[in-house]
């Protein structure tokens, strides 16, 4: 169980919470490789059942077979979704339309009391480091929000206005009080949603190799050179074993001629968060 929760997240619990009642529609970002994991659940009660458009984002790094069957999962539940890439602005143009269309039968309503002209106000609600800002300035065609691929960047309250009547306010990341999931934990950390400064780099870059062996195997041999052979081990071992090997082979070493595992931890982190081993998606369609 992770339990990290800095004072400023509380504040900005607060901060969503009383802001919710005058949003019209809460576009909550998710990161397209961790659909599960990137949804804060309490999400849901800070914004009051207001209506919901979920926004995949990163689904330049995702599998895109997998996204395509999210997609239709989340769809089939009864949400809205749009996937996009924020950082390329693909899939952002669709945006505008997205959230009409969820709010089409209040728009109407409006209309027929002369109230057309009411600008929509949105929420882009969503965990740390998982591209609120950057989707928010492809969004306004500008750059409005400060964006920044380190998690807890965004600290008050930011209104953008995103033209056509949109306008959209820019929220800090938060995370629930206590991560109970190991799985989820671990795929929080993958994907740098918490910060690698409270957790064991070179355990969860293990853990991310060891994960990817079941199942993208082909993307650590390709990237890493790496050989799967050996007896079966504990995920963490395991894990251990791999990053000790791509080190090697990688040519990173310390003193004495050991493997630089922690130097391999963060190389292997950094490359998996910027898609260089590949499109992965980390979780599956229950």
């Amino acid at each position: 169980m992770i339990t990290w929760f800095p004072g400023h997240m509380a504040k900005a619990r607060r901060m969503i919470e009383s802001q919710s009642s005058g949003m019209d529609i809460i576009c909550e970002v998710a990161d397209a490789r961790i659909p599960l994991s990137s949804r804060n659940p309490d999400l849901d009660k800070l914004t009051s059942g207001k209506p919901r458009l979920i926004i995949l984002n990163r689904i330049d790094l995702a599998d895109p077979s997998e996204t395509a069957r999210w997609t239709a999962a989340l769809k089939a539940g009864g949400s809205a979704v749009l996937e996009c890439d924020a950082k390329s602005g693909k899939g952002i143009d669709r945006f505008e339309a997205s959230v009409r269309a969820v709010l089409a039968d209040k728009i109407a309503k409006r209309e027929e009391r002369g109230m057309g002209g009411r600008p929509i106000r949105a929420m882009v609600a969503g965990i740390p480091n998982v591209g609120k800002s950057s989707f928010i300035n492809k969004a306004a065609k500008r750059k409005a929000a400060i964006a920044s691929d380190r998690p807890g960047v965004t600290r008050g309250r930011q209104w953008v206005a995103a033209g056509n009547g949109l306008e959209l306010l820019d929220t800090p990341g938060i995370l629930w009080p206590k991560i109970e999931r190991e799985w989820q934990g671990e795929n929080l950390a993958f994907t740098g949603a918490i910060k690698d400064t409270v957790t064991d780099v070179e355990t969860i870059a293990g853990k991310l190799l060891a994960r990817l062996e079941q199942t993208y195997p082909e993307l650590l041999v390709r990237r890493y050179k790496l050989d799967f052979g050996g007896a079966d081990e504990n995920p963490e071992a395991r894990g251990y074993g791999l990053l000790t090997q791509a080190a090697r082979n990688r040519g990173f070493k310390i003193s004495g001629g050991e493997a630089d595992t922690l130097r391999m931890a963060n190389v292997a982190l950094d490359e998996f968060r910027a898609g260089a081993i590949g499109r992965v998606t980390l979780e599956t369609v229950p």
